[in-house]
């Protein structure tokens, strides 16, 4: 009978507590940004995708949880790939514009101008569900933890689907949906994530972030602005605290510690900062807001992270996540 309560204690899984760590210093970033933004110059732009790829790596190397550090594997080879791509795109949405101008002097044809950009919102709508597959795709298969890859399992089809149907009912209810929206949209990415044999989710509700919405709107008015730190807390804070890890029958849940007072404070000391330094504390602006969003996060549970296998492929078409960034579509 003892052993076998030895063998029983034994399998049961470790209970898991950890808050986030990041190690980041401002002065080490800014010699990042200061060589990328050198070597973007002389290069007339073709650096780009390889200072995108030292910002990250860079970023993600400092994030440590549990006192193993995250890693991102994406290169600079890849993003440029992808970049080239995104030019491409880039010099055809400019030709249509380009058209859009050149007919809108056309007397005789008024309603070119218009169905001109009528169609230029269309592919600009039909290309946001591209961007953000592609980007999550790419981005966590080259991300690792432990030496084992975060992937995403979603497709095209379905996010196309759903993004349409979401932002056709935000249009229809004059952008009440909107919150409905976010929340799906969170569901549908996260729940799709995995993490090795270990898959994310989310528990959010539409009609919370509605009301935390609405009372965020009006108390910020009512209080000529200072509520707005706590509203934007309690989204960060709602955002945070419905993600699981789960794995079988076990689970790790993430929450967030940030404040408003804490958040005020953060944000007010950036913006001195940024504007005592002419925009040149911007690395240490960046380095302080991530460590403190990061070491706000903490995760709880009992999945033996030991015990999580490697089962995500690598991807490495950058292509989209470049388009995130160039067409400023925050997506992570």
């Amino acid at each position: 009978m003892e052993n076998q309560n030895e063998f029983l204690t034994n399998e049961q899984p470790k209970r898991f507590q950890a808050t986030m760590q990041f190690f980041g210093k401002g002065s080490d970033y800014f010699g990042i940004i200061i060589v990328n933004w050198l070597l973007t110059l002389i290069t007339l732009g073709i650096y780009y995708p390889w200072a995108r790829a030292r910002k990250i790596k860079y970023m993600y190397g400092a994030t440590s949880l549990n006192d193993d550090r995250f890693a991102f594997l994406g290169t600079g080879k890849e993003m440029f790939r992808g970049f080239v791509k995104i030019i491409i795109v880039y010099f055809v949405l400019f030709g249509i514009i380009f058209a859009m101008q050149y007919f809108g002097r056309n007397k005789e044809n008024p309603g070119t101008v218009l169905i001109l950009l009528l169609i230029l919102y269309l592919l600009f709508f039909a290309v946001i569900p591209l961007i953000i597959h592609g980007a999550y795709r790419y981005r966590m298969s080259r991300t690792t933890w432990r030496g084992i890859r975060f992937g995403y399992r979603g497709t095209k089809k379905q996010l196309y689907i759903n993004f349409l149907k979401w932002i056709g009912l935000t249009i229809v209810t004059l952008g009440i949906y909107g919150a409905w929206m976010q929340i799906n949209l969170r569901k549908y990415l996260l729940g799709n994530v995995r993490f090795g044999d270990a898959n994310f989710s989310y528990k959010g509700d539409g009609l919370d972030l509605f009301l935390i919405n609405l009372k965020g709107y009006f108390l910020t008015i009512f209080t000529f602005g200072i509520f707005y730190f706590w509203w934007e807390k309690e989204l960060w804070n709602y955002y945070i605290d419905n993600i699981e890890l789960q794995k079988d029958e076990q689970k790790i849940q993430l929450k967030s510690t940030v404040t408003g007072g804490g958040f005020f404070g953060l944000q007010i000391v950036n913006l001195l900062m940024t504007i005592f330094s002419l925009g040149l504390a911007y690395a240490w602006v960046e380095v302080r807001t991530r460590k403190f969003f990061t070491e706000n996060t903490h995760l709880e549970g009992d999945i033996d992270l030991d015990k999580i296998t490697q089962t995500e492929d690598i991807y490495t078409n950058a292509m989209f996540d470049d388009a995130g960034s160039f067409f400023d579509i925050d997506i992570f």
